[in-house]
């Protein structure tokens, strides 16, 4: 499970470091930014539509199939993206990545199954180290096949996605027994906004979603502006962004495998999950003071801060969602997080492009606003 979450990530990100310099190859030099957020966008726009879907799906038929059929997706989505040619392709690459993404949603119901609610949150850091390792090494990766060719990382995350579905396929047994699952699926489980609105009449859950929506809402303005904002404020290159991202994942390595377990034994995944959120808002602040003193100190000691935070604050939540929702309602709930998550994917990198033009300080602030206020959500009960 562990390899399946970092070749997941590895693949993921190998494709960052060349995003705006693919996007760029098409469209005037003002509009990279908006059409590097819009790419993004579009592909949380499907998922939004697709991840409840598969989630109640991996509910009724089991967590194998659609952590199958989302590799299979992926493989597709980035061949077709490398393959390239006009902007319409790229999006239809993005399209058919973002209808077919239900692994992580698969991948965190299969945790749900296999461990006991008190092993969550330790289970979730483990795959989260995984998960930073593969940040780690993909954007290094990318960055590198990126001075071959703008397409090299686009099918080097393609095989990742083929490599991954074969040690699915041959070496992860299905975890949802044929007992616990649905009898049935029914047309409203395939409806992304009613399962939302059923998820969040629990109380327990619609606390923790809105905590997640504002987290995910600052990282998303993250990801989706700070490859531009490298290019056009420090000039970096693709092999230059790897390595930032590299650092992202060295990060998340320690504090998703070492850190959070620890912490979480002493004061609880709730207690965490906040110190993470005001952790990761002060990194935020940091990153908007960049444009106003472009300093390579500044950038690190912002990235490192930001994803420390980060590194706390989702294996935590992950564990509290895990443990707030039915058994026999895993994959949905998971499906329905993931869901809600691709609003704040759209929403934010849509904001992040406008922001910048404003100011290239305006989205960092921005997004520590929304997570600071997150974490005062969290404190309530």
């Amino acid at each position: 499970m562990a390899v399946s979450v970092f070749l997941n990530f590895a693949g993921f990100t190998l494709i960052i470091p060349v995003l705006p310099f693919s996007v760029a190859r098409y469209v005037a030099a003002q509009d990279i930014a908006l059409w590097v957020s819009l790419t993004l966008a579009l592909y949380s726009l499907c998922s939004f539509v697709a991840a409840p879907v598969l989630g109640a799906m991996s509910d009724r038929f089991g967590r194998r199939p659609i952590m199958l059929f989302s590799l299979c997706g992926s493989a597709l989505g980035f061949a077709v993206f490398g393959i390239g040619g006009s902007l319409w392709i790229l999006l239809v690459g993005r399209v058919i990545e973002g209808v077919t993404a239900g692994s992580i949603s698969a991948l965190y119901a299969y945790v749900a199954d296999t461990h006991s609610p008190a092993k969550r949150g330790q289970a979730f850091g483990m795959l989260g180290a995984a998960g930073g390792l593969g940040f780690m090494l993909g954007p290094v990766l990318g960055g590198t096949l990126g001075q071959v060719s703008l397409s090299a990382p686009l099918y080097g995350a393609a095989g990742l996605a083929m490599v991954n579905f074969i040690l699915v396929w041959f070496y992860l047994p299905e975890s949802h027994q044929r007992a616990n699952r649905r009898a049935h699926l029914s047309w409203r489980q395939f409806n992304a906004i009613s399962q939302l609105v059923r998820t969040l009449r629990d109380r327990r859950l619609r606390l923790l979603f809105a905590v997640v929506f504002c987290f995910t809402l600052g990282g998303a303005v993250l990801q989706a502006n700070l490859t531009v904002l490298l290019m056009d404020l420090l000039a970096f290159q693709p092999t230059s962004i790897g390595l930032v991202l590299a650092g992202v994942g060295v990060m998340d390595i320690v504090s998703q495998g070492f850190a959070a377990p620890r912490l979480q034994s002493l004061f609880g995944e709730r207690r965490v999950a906040t110190a993470g959120l005001v952790i990761n808002g002060l990194g935020l602040v940091l990153l908007a003071l960049l444009p106003l003193h472009a300093a390579a100190t500044l950038l690190v000691a912002g990235i490192a801060i930001f994803t420390f935070g980060d590194g706390l604050f989702q294996p935590s939540a992950s564990a509290l969602i895990a443990n707030a929702a039915p058994a026999e309602r895993q994959g949905e709930v998971q499906g329905a997080n993931q869901a809600q998550q691709a609003i704040a994917r759209t929403a934010g990198p849509l904001g992040a492009a406008w922001l910048y033009g404003v100011s290239p300080s305006a989205p960092y602030a921005a997004a520590a606003i929304v997570v600071l206020l997150a974490a005062a959500l969290l404190t309530r009960k």
